[in-house]
């Protein structure tokens, strides 16, 4: 999207008389109000940011920091040579990652798998079987019947040994969870309909809603996750057709969904005839998962299963199965969108699935989270949270007197990234303040670093940074 012609703001401009500390903050609260307030219309372009920083008697520092908060937030962007420009309110999703990692900070912000040198390994190993055994039809054909059904029997193969029942006509291949998610969404539920989440989920969720112009029902959570009686009113109202789960580990509280609950979900989920989205990613990674959705419920869910981040972030691929009533449906949704997955990735996916190579990485990687939660306990001592022992991440709630922007600012301040809990939220309703933590994104001496100084922030008094002059 280009602003170019746009011109630059003349009208309103912020009142420096009314700044508070941090005062980049602060600048960039009155940013964010002129353009929910429609002072400032999409488009419009921003004063450059030394000609601001003179017109307001600030530093430059401080103007930049605002701009790059509201890059942030979603609500402007820059473009080199440009200048800043105005996206407007909600016109992009609070990413819970930094956008990028300067320094030497230890980002601790962006989910991902231990990785080492075994991984880079499996991916030459794989890359030369790769070589020796592309055909024509994987690296030339634009038609998903024409390389697909292999991979279909495979994966159907690997469901059926995670005692998902799934059929080949039901497998559809992405190229990873983000691309099944949304195959699934626009699957289950027509523009205008509504979709239930708990009131904590993934953080693309909500976005991508709004993006198809659904309604996303924010349902209450307990430490079990979503409560049957919270989908049971929603669902009563009438406008809700389906509902997104995360039970197994990879939701933000990093907890596993007992079975009775998943009981009690799938029967009012049955009473209301609403369709079931599962996200599944960690899969064979948790050794004592409870039984799937889709093997509870299989004639209403469509099931993701994932491989990125059980084996390698290269890997990007995972299997969308949907039971016939949507089977069609998912097919043509993921056509329109994706059009198909890579094929040469959907052949080293398959190979390593028969080989056992999945298998091993997703063992090795349980047993590195273990050894994770293991070094965080040690850390953080009585401020470890409640979570599920081979989670990627931690939900750490905040003490009181934080907010989680302040915990996020202080923290960058100190060379360490974190995530706000805000992008994990399916409404905007206030809830607990948290921010989270991921445990396989860096180095385990990085690790602990970083852990060291979340504890020391927990324990302190919050308090802002002082500006550099």
């Amino acid at each position: 999207m280009s602003f170019g012609s746009m011109a630059i703001m003349t009208i309103w401009m912020p009142n420096p008389a009314s700044l508070s500390r941090p005062a980049y903050l602060s600048l960039a609260e009155q940013f964010a109000r002129a353009i929910e307030g429609g002072h400032l219309s999409p488009g419009a372009r921003l004063l450059p940011q030394r000609k601001l920083a003179d017109q307001l008697g600030l530093s430059l520092q401080t103007v930049s920091r605002a701009y790059d908060e509201l890059i942030r937030r979603g609500l402007i962007q820059g473009e080199v040579g440009r200048g800043s420009f105005v996206l407007g309110p909600g016109a992009e999703a609070r990413q819970p990652y930094l956008p990028e990692r300067p320094g030497e900070v230890i980002d601790l912000s962006i989910l991902k798998p231990v990785v080492e040198t075994l991984h880079m390994d499996r991916l030459r190993e794989g890359f030369a079987w790769l070589a020796e055994n592309l055909t024509a039809a994987s690296a030339l054909s634009f038609r998903p019947n024409m390389v697909m059904p292999h991979h279909r029997a495979v994966a159907v193969e690997w469901l059926n040994g995670l005692g998902v029942p799934a059929e080949p006509t039901g497998i559809v291949l992405t190229n990873g969870a983000t691309p099944a998610i949304t195959a699934a969404v626009m699957s289950a539920a027509p523009p205008g309909a509504g979709i239930a989440a708990a009131a904590l989920t993934h953080h693309t969720l909500k976005p991508l809603c709004t993006y198809l112009g659904l309604h996303l029902e924010a349902l209450a959570i307990d430490a079990h996750g979503l409560l049957p009686s919270a989908l049971d009113e929603a669902a009563r109202r009438g406008q809700i057709r389906a509902v997104y789960l995360q039970p197994n580990v990879i939701n933000p509280l990093a907890v596993m969904m007992p079975v009775d609950r998943r009981a009690e979900l799938v029967e009012v989920i049955r009473r209301h005839d609403l369709a079931i989205i599962e996200n599944d990613i960690l899969n064979a990674m948790i050794p004592d998962r409870a039984p799937a959705f889709a093997t509870l419920a299989p004639e209403r869910t469509l099931h993701i299963c994932g491989f990125t981040k059980i084996t390698v972030p290269g890997l990007r691929l995972a299997y969308l199965h949907a039971p016939p009533r949507f089977a069609t449906a998912a097919a043509n949704r993921h056509l329109v969108s994706n059009w198909m997955a890579t094929p040469p990735m959907a052949d080293l996916l398959s190979h390593w699935v028969k080989d056992g190579t999945v298998t091993e990485l997703a063992a090795w990687q349980a047993r590195a989270m273990a050894d994770r939660h293991a070094l965080a306990r040690e850390v953080l001592g009585a401020q470890m949270p409640v979570c599920h022992p081979n989670s990627l991440h931690l939900w750490l709630p905040l003490p009181e007197g934080w907010s989680e922007e302040a915990f996020v600012e202080q923290a960058r301040f100190l060379g360490l990234g974190v995530a706000a809990g805000h992008a994990f939220r399916a409404s905007d309703k206030a809830t607990p303040q948290a921010i989270r933590v991921s445990l396989g994104s860096t180095r385990a001496e990085d690790l602990r670093r970083g852990l060291s100084l979340i504890a020391g922030l927990l324990r302190d008094t919050p308090e802002p940074p002082l500006p550099t002059i």
